[in-house]
């Protein structure tokens, strides 16, 4: 279920904070777990590196959830 009225500056800074949230907020389910799983693999993996990505990508792709509602 996807949430009609979520705001997409909300969930892009949801999704900034702690990656997958942002989704789950706007009824995205399966990409926030995803986001949750694979986050750590790459701030682990890359030693930080990459990890900031993850954080940036997935603020973006909750904000355009949030968009088309």
């Amino acid at each position: 279920m996807r949430h009609s009225q979520s705001s997409p500056n909300l969930a892009a800074l949801l999704s900034l904070v702690i990656p997958g949230i942002g989704q789950i907020y706007t009824g995205n389910w399966v990409w926030g777990v995803f986001w949750l799983i694979v986050t750590p693999g790459f701030w682990i993996g890359s030693g930080g590196l990459l990890g900031w990505l993850c954080h940036i990508l997935a603020a973006m792709q909750a904000h355009g959830f949030a968009r088309r509602g």
